[in-house]
């Protein structure tokens, strides 16, 4: 019974082509057919995403802007505007809600439907997944391409087949014919150690991996092992999930110039923890754990991170935090690329004004209180209506 429910299953996994740079020609049409490069500053820092035609030049997203610039100097960089991309964003998944209520938004472009048994209602998934597309460019003006398979794992290979504007279907008698000559590198999770130690026991395509022993595969790689000749065999049982838990809130700056003392990293990180606890208020968290993240000019990634003794909502008390976290990094003596505030530990804050009246911490109920209407202020008269001192000079 199972084994039918499994291949009974119809995912489509829908990923719009080259968001950001479709949304800007889409907002200047004049920018139809070149190479449009959206990202950071050109100094410091990385592209988010790139048209096709500046991939072309080997372009891609989360590589440093000047080396985008040194590989297409005549592309067109334009920075993030990520209002309009929610915006619009907003737009699409609702046309996806209008075909299922089962749909998992993986990030701002790209999703997760299961329309498992809706053939009578919708018609069939190939329609279906025609239908969609054509709803989002009759109202949208972008494209989007389609993968429709039996499991998660294979319909998000098959909207990335044909591309842009693909639409790709696998059926689950198709799926050893569609897997078996792929190489391992589109291998979900797979990295580049994971691949070179792969390509180690001469295992270069999806039929290489579905072969090989399982229990040597398991020695080698663990449970991953195991794992990733489930999914080359096109065995994939995870369930489209229609909401996630909120797991961390975070602000982080990369800066035009490198950071060379602890004032300025700590002045940096103040506001970083304001706009953080701010954030936290709006939705309703408080968080135990504290993370800062420092990135040296050399590219070296290192976190830091303390678990209080309890929850909280408050900038200062994540400043304060994340200040002591600093002195275990070598922020003041190495050169200073990105600096970062996030939380997790999440738990909804339950700071409504009943329980405060009743509160036996007389310090936390005024500490919440003021922050509630610096909130206040701000939503007023902007967010520099009120803002600690020690910013003003910025």
């Amino acid at each position: 019974m199972e084994k039918e429910q499994r291949k009974s299953k119809t995912i489509i996994h829908l990923d719009m082509d080259a968001f950001y740079p479709s949304v800007e020609i889409l907002d200047n049409p004049a920018l139809k057919g070149k190479p449009v490069i959206v990202g950071g500053n050109s100094k410091r820092g990385v592209v988010s995403s790139a048209s096709y035609e500046a991939r072309k030049f080997g372009v891609h997203s989360a590589q440093p802007i000047a080396q985008a610039i040194k590989l297409c100097p005549h592309g067109i960089f334009l920075p993030v505007r990520m209002a309009r991309y929610k915006e619009l964003s907003g737009r699409i998944f609702a046309i996806f809600h209008r075909f299922t209520p089962l749909v998992e938004p993986l990030s701002i472009d790209e999703a997760f439907l299961d329309i498992t048994g809706t053939e009578r209602l919708l018609g069939e998934p190939v329609a279906v997944a025609k239908r969609i597309k054509k709803t989002v460019f009759d109202e949208i003006c972008l494209t989007v391409s389609a993968g429709v398979a039996p499991s998660k794992f294979v319909a998000k290979i098959a909207s990335d087949i044909n591309k842009p504007d693909g639409l790709t279907v696998v059926t689950a008698e198709g799926l050893t014919a569609f897997l078996d000559p792929l190489p391992v590198s589109r291998m979900w999770g797979a990295g580049k150690v994971t691949q070179d130690k792969l390509e180690r026991y001469n295992i270069k395509t999806f039929k290489d991996l579905r072969l090989f022993p399982a229990k040597t595969l398991e020695r080698i790689f663990g449970k991953n092992g195991v794992r990733m000749q489930l999914m080359a065999s096109g065995i994939d049982d995870r369930e489209v999930e229609t909401g996630h838990d909120t797991k961390s809130i975070g602000h982080e700056e990369t800066f035009i110039d490198d950071i060379n003392d602890i004032e300025t990293a700590e002045r940096y990180l103040l506001a970083l923890s304001m706009k953080t606890a701010e954030r936290m208020r709006h939705t309703g968290l408080k968080a135990k754990v504290i993370n800062l993240k420092v990135k040296y000019s050399d590219f070296t990634l290192v976190t830091r991170a303390l678990t209080l003794d309890d929850y909280t909502e408050d900038g200062m008390i994540l400043y304060v935090t994340v200040r002591e976290l600093l002195k275990k990094t070598e922020v003041g003596t190495r050169p200073v690329r990105l600096l970062g505030v996030s939380v997790s530990g999440l738990k909804s804050g339950d700071t409504g004004g009943q329980m405060l009246l009743f509160s036996h911490d007389e310090k936390k109920e005024k500490a919440t209180n003021l922050n509630r209407a610096i909130d206040s202020v701000n939503k007023r008269f902007g967010k520099k209506g009120i803002i600690p001192g020690r910013l003003l000079s910025d």
